[in-house]
C-alpha cells in the first residue's frame, strides 16, 4: 500500500494510502475512513453506521446530520442506499475536509460540510431537525481512537432534541463496555425517549455501532430489506459482510 499524501499539522500527523482504487485516511495512525468508488461496502465499521437505514421502511430521510465526517465514507453510503433529500456533515479537522474532497470524492455526495467543533455547531443550530444523525466522533491518543465526546446524559439529550418524532441516532463506541456505560443504559428518560435500541458488529473489529430511535423496530426487517438490495445481498451471500445485529436491552 502506498502513500498518496501526508502532512504534519499541529503536532498530528495524516497520511492518505492507496491499494488499487482503495483510499484510506489515517490519523496519528488511527485509521479513520477506507473508500473504492467501485465497491458496494466500505470494508470497516463505516458499513455498519449506514446499515440502520434498513430499519426503516422505504429508505427514506429528508434530512441526514453526520457529525464526524472524516473521509466521507458514509456519505458516500447514504446516497448509495437510502434516499437522502439532504445531508449536512460537521468536521473538526480541516485537513480531514480537504482529504474528503481531493482523494475521496465527496463533492459527488452533495453534502453541505462544516469545519467546526460538532458540540459547538450542534449548540449554535437553530434549524429544522433530521430524521437521522450518525455521530463518528474519535480523537487519538497514544495511536488508539477515544471518544472526542463522552456518551452521557447532557451529549444524548443534545443530540436526541434534534431528533425528529421518527428519528434514528447512530453512534460508534469502541468495545462493548464503553457502549454499555453510554448514557442510554443508565438513564429511564433517554431510555422512553429512544426505546429501540440495538447494536451492530463485525468479526474483525471490535467498534459497536448502536442505533437508538423513537420507536421500536425489528433486526429480522432490516435483514429481509437488504436481501431487496442485490449487491449488498450477494456480498453477505459471499461472507463478505458477516454482521451481527442484536436488540439492546438494560441489564444485559
Amino acid at each position: 500500500m502506498g502513500t498518496l499524501w501526508e502532512k504534519t499539522y499541529k503536532g498530528s500527523h495524516y497520511e492518505v494510502r492507496a491499494a488499487g482504487q482503495t483510499r484510506r485516511l489515517y490519523t496519528d495512525g488511527v485509521f479513520h475512513s477506507q473508500y473504492h468508488p467501485g465497491r458496494a461496502l466500505a470494508g470497516g465499521i463505516w458499513d455498519l453506521l449506514m446499515l440502520p437505514v434498513f430499519f426503516r421502511p422505504g429508505l427514506a430521510f429528508r434530512r441526514v446530520l453526520v457529525l464526524g465526517v472524516g473521509g466521507g465514507t458514509v456519505l458516500h453510503q447514504l446516497r448509495q442506499y437510502a434516499e437522502v433529500e439532504e445531508i449536512l456533515g460537521v468536521e473538526l479537522s480541516p485537513l480531514h475536509l480537504e482529504v474528503a474532497r481531493r482523494y475521496f470524492d465527496v463533492e459527488r455526495c452533495d453534502a453541505e460540510l462544516y469545519q467546526a467543533e460538532a458540540r459547538q455547531w450542534l449548540n449554535d443550530y437553530s434549524g429544522p431537525k433530521f430524521d437521522l444523525i450518525i455521530e463518528d466522533l474519535f480523537a487519538e491518543q497514544d495511536g488508539e481512537p477515544v471518544r472526542a465526546i463522552p456518551a452521557d446524559k447532557a451529549w444524548f439529550k443534545m443530540l436526541t432534541k434534534n431528533l425528529t418524532r421518527d428519528g434514528m441516532l447512530v453512534m460508534n463506541f469502541i468495545g462493548r463496555r464503553t457502549l454499555r456505560e453510554c448514557a442510554w443504559f443508565n438513564e429511564p428518560a433517554l431510555r422512553k425517549a429512544l426505546p429501540g435500541g440495538h447494536q451492530f458488529t463485525l468479526p474483525a473489529f471490535e467498534n459497536y455501532i448502536a442505533c437508538f430511535q423513537r420507536r421500536p423496530a425489528s433486526g429480522k426487517a432490516l435483514r429481509k430489506r437488504l436481501e431487496s438490495e442485490p449487491k449488498l445481498a450477494r456480498e453477505i451471500s459471499r461472507g463478505n459482510f458477516n454482521f451481527t445485529v442484536r436488540r439492546l436491552v438494560p441489564g444485559r
